[in-house]
């Protein structure tokens, strides 16, 4: 009759591993999603220094820009003060 009754010391080391088994499993799904947040955070940075890139690119060419037109006024500002004095003396 004892064969039909588990040992007590086999349910408590069946229950144990069953614990460790949960245990691994909880682990390993843990890894897995820190895994993921750094391989995210790492898409992050490189996706970050892409665009500080790109922008530091866009603020030259911005710069660029505003002093082409700075330039191009003060052009446009001396044609127009020679036009005028000419017109001034083809007028008188």
């Amino acid at each position: 009759m004892s064969g039909d009754f588990p040992d007590p010391a086999l349910l408590r080391l069946r229950a144990a591993l069953d614990n460790l088994e949960a245990a691994a499993e909880k682990r390993a799904g843990r890894d897995a999603v820190r895994s993921d947040a750094e391989a995210e955070l790492a898409m992050m940075q490189d996706d970050r220094a892409r665009l500080a890139v790109e922008l530091d690119a866009a603020l030259d060419a911005q710069r660029a820009l505003a002093e082409a037109n700075s330039a191009a006024m003060e052009r446009i500002t001396r044609a127009a003060g020679v036009i005028e004095r000419w017109l001034g003396r083809s007028g008188g």
